[in-house]
C-alpha cells in the first residue's frame, strides 16, 4: 500500500498505511532517539516486573494483561529500531519496498511505526450554534494504530477494570 492508501472494508472498519514518527497519536515531544531508548527501558523494567510477578505467585489474568502491554511495547520498539533500515522511503504514491539491511530510509532507532487499523464508528456535522465547534465535522475514533497499540491499550484497560485492587496492593507493598 502506498502511504495514506486505504482499504475500505466495511463503514466503520478501514485499513489506512501510515508510518507514525511520534508515539501514541503522532506526538513527537522528544528526540527519536530518546522515544526510542525509553521504550526499550521499559520493556526491559515490565519485563523485570514481570518476573517478579511471577515469583509472587501474582493471578494468570493480572501477568496476561502485563505481558499484553510488554509485548505491544516491543513490537513498537522492533517498528522503531528495524524499520528504517530495511524500507525505501519513495514519494507518494509509490509503495515502499524492502532493500538490503541497512540501506533504508533511516539509521538504527529512527524508523517509523507502522499504524494500519482505523474505525471511524460515527461521524456528524456539530451544529453552527455550538461555541468552538459549530459547523465543523467530527468522526468519533478517527485514530489510526496498529496491534502493539491495541496490545498495549487492551493490557491497560484490563488492568483498571479488573485488577485495580491488584494493581493497589502491589504498589502499597512496594513503597
Amino acid at each position: 500500500m502506498a502511504l495514506h492508501e486505504s482499504i475500505h472494508i466495511t463503514d466503520w472498519f478501514q485499513l489506512t498505511f501510515i508510518e507514525n514518527n511520534g508515539m501514541a497519536f503522532g506526538m513527537e515531544f522528544f528526540d527519536k532517539i530518546f522515544l526510542t531508548s525509553f521504550r526499550i527501558a521499559a520493556t526491559i523494567l515490565v519485563g523485570w516486573y514481570i518476573v517478579r510477578l511471577i515469583r509472587k505467585g501474582v493471578s494468570w489474568g493480572f501477568l496476561t494483561c502485563m505481558a499484553f502491554i510488554m509485548t505491544g511495547a516491543a513490537g513498537n520498539i522492533i517498528d522503531c529500531v528495524f524499520y528504517g533500515l530495511i524500507f525505501d522511503d519513495p514519494s507518494w504514491p509509490q509503495v515502499a519496498t524492502l532493500v538490503p539491511f541497512g540501506q533504508g530510509y533511516s539509521t538504527w532507532f529512527y524508523g517509523r511505526v507502522v499504524d494500519m487499523f482505523y474505525f471511524p464508528l460515527a461521524e456528524w456535522d456539530w451544529p453552527s450554534w455550538m461555541p468552538l465547534v459549530g459547523g465543523s465535522h467530527y468522526v468519533f475514533f478517527s485514530y489510526i494504530f496498529n496491534v502493539a497499540d491495541a496490545c498495549i491499550s487492551c493490557g491497560v484497560i484490563a488492568l483498571l477494570l479488573f485488577f485495580r485492587r491488584t494493581l493497589s496492593q502491589e504498589f502499597i507493598a512496594d513503597a
